[in-house]
């Protein structure tokens, strides 16, 4: 008989790339260039603990990943971070990082300054991070120190005013350290009632004089301020009223619970008036809202109003509009494992979130179930999860807690592909949503202490079963969402495989995109297709509050 390695079945498929590194969790892995693990990083770090990883660790190994990278690359990956996946954090520390790198780092700040720094809360994040000397040095510099004045004029005086809610630094904290020149004698005098100097009232905006004045005799109506300049008030149920009128969609949404305790919604037109503004397009995308907290929004409005729920299940439903409708086969595997019920955005003290990744994994896979309604969802931990019926006529909240509620256990990202493999199932494209930290199909002599990196002993068991199910489906892709900061694969880009992170719905975008034929590291090649600077138009100058949840 002929040599059956020399011979073997085609249908067997191609032999997959040895892994060459371990993961968090021990498990065999594959690394990941500096670009494509800075994007990794700048789209889930939140610079909070993970399961896996301290802050501390995240700071460290973002800093590392932009020191490898060319500094318009860093520039264009914090711009990415910020208009695409709506982080705050990672973007800032990658500005801040480009205010060492010399000449060229200095050029490629400039030209994203702009396009990252959008409202004030991000101004007094790159201020901190820049002030707390980890990234090398504590002063501005003259460059970045002019960035911070052309913020401070490209700003109404209404809008600064707004904005100067927060502390650590406060934005008035911001103006004694930049010196920024008032243009007018309006300015000079904002500039002097924000530190805390004399000024004249009468020459200020008139959203500031109102709002004085309601600090004279808050009896009166409630000017329309950011909630964290009127903390200090007790307010009847007519003021609350008024409050809920004029709040931003963010703190509209947050603050639901509050308006009921108060009687908001006792008034049945106020009612219907909030909850079309819930369901806003315009505001919805203004916001910048990511999915997963529509989904935390609408489990914690126990007694509020039917039409207020309906209307944040409606805005599910637009945030998540980019989600692809693919033709052909589709399955999604969201990961249900142990190490997924840590928050999303990570561990901080007195600012973690309610959201776990298994939350946001599940809401994906809910998500493109809802718009491909023929797709087939195999949520897996350390096997996969059977018997879990979906129905994709059930509005995306529902389905995504029916998933989510899926018990915890060890993770095995080969658990899936092994079962389609098993039934001989058919797809066209294959999406997982996970933290990639697959251990418990990893052999136990690889996980040795004297382990070398570079000499591994066999592939990840994922890239096994893609092969084999590959040999089968010779059209199929396969994207890997990754929700959490790290540097490792159970699959290495390739132009069958696209690896994205992050949870805003520019993944769904991805997703569509590489579906239709887009190449070998089509997630790198969208970040480097940013645009940098270019004049804001006055709507995308946006100041953002706080936005806190009132008592």
């Amino acid at each position: 008989m002929a040599s059956k390695q020399l011979f073997a079945s085609a249908t067997r498929g191609k032999t997959p790339p040895v892994a060459d590194t371990i993961n968090n969790a021990g498990g065999r892995a594959y690394s990941v260039g500096p670009k494509e693990s800075l994007a990794q990083y700048v789209a889930t770090g939140c610079l909070g603990a993970t399961f896996y990883t301290s802050a501390d660790e995240q700071l460290d190994k973002i800093l590392e990943l932009a020191a490898a990278c060319e500094p318009e690359f860093v520039a264009k990956a914090a711009v990415y971070g910020r208009r695409s996946a709506f982080m705050k954090d990672s973007p800032a520390l990658l500005l801040a990082h480009l205010g060492t790198r010399g000449p060229e780092g200095l050029a490629a700040l400039k030209a994203s300054f702009s396009r990252v720094i959008d409202n004030p809360k991000m101004l007094r994040t790159y201020v901190q991070i820049v002030r707390s000397g980890k990234v090398g040095r504590k002063s501005f510099g003259t460059a970045a120190k002019k960035l911070i004045e052309r913020w401070f004029e490209e700003r109404s005086d209404a809008q600064l005013f707004r904005g100067s809610v927060g502390n650590e630094p406060s934005l008035a904290d911001v103006i004694k350290m930049v010196h920024p020149k008032p243009a007018n004698e309006a300015r000079k005098h904002l500039y002097a009632y924000l530190i805390g100097k004399g000024h004249d009232v009468a020459v200020l905006d008139g959203l500031i004089q109102a709002f004085e004045a309601w600090k004279l005799d808050p009896s009166g109506p409630v000017p329309d301020v950011p909630f964290l300049m009127l903390t200090h008030a007790q307010f009847v149920k007519e003021q609350w009223r008024s409050i809920a009128r004029q709040a931003s969609w963010q703190t509209l949404r947050m603050n639901l619970n509050s308006f009921q305790k108060h009687g908001v919604f006792e008034d049945k037109g106020l009612v219907h008036e909030l909850a079309n503004r819930l369901r806003d397009e315009k505001e919805i995308a203004r916001a910048r809202v990511f999915p997963y907290q529509l989904l935390i929004a609408y489990r914690n409005t126990e007694g509020v109003p039917m039409p207020i729920q309906v209307a944040l299940q409606d805005a599910m439903e637009i945030a998540t509009r980019n989600v692809p409708v693919i033709e052909g086969d589709v399955a999604v595997f969201p990961d249900v494992s142990g190490s997924m019920n840590g928050p999303v955005t990570g561990h901080r003290k007195g600012a973690t979130t309610k959201v776990a990744c298994r939350d946001v994994a599940a809401l994906v896979a809910a998500t493109i179930l809802r718009r491909n309604p023929g797709a087939r969802v195999i949520p897996f931990k350390e096997d996969v999860v059977r018997d879990l019926r979906l129905n994709p006529k059930d509005s995306i909240v529902t389905i995504a807690d029916q998933i989510a509620k899926c018990g915890s256990g060890g993770t095995n990202c080969s658990a899936p592909l092994r079962l389609m493999n098993y039934e001989k199932a058919k797809a066209d494209i294959i999406v997982y949503v996970s933290d990639s930290e697959s251990w418990m199909d990893s052999r136990a002599d690889f996980r040795v202490d004297n382990y070398t990196p570079g000499r591994t002993s066999s592939p990840t068991a994922t890239m096994m079963e893609w092969e084999v199910f590959r040999s089968r489906n010779r059209k199929a892709k396969m994207v890997c969402i990754d929700l959490a900061p790290n540097g490792t694969r159970q699959a290495p880009t390739r132009e069958d495989i696209l690896n994205v992170g992050g949870f805003s719905d520019e993944v769904f975008s991805l997703v569509s995109e590489f579906s239709k034929g887009s190449g070998r590291d089509h997630w790198v090649q969208k970040i480097e297709s940013s645009m940098l600077e270019r004049p804001a138009a006055p709507q995308e100058i946006v100041a953002e509050e706080e936005a806190p949840s009132l008592a």
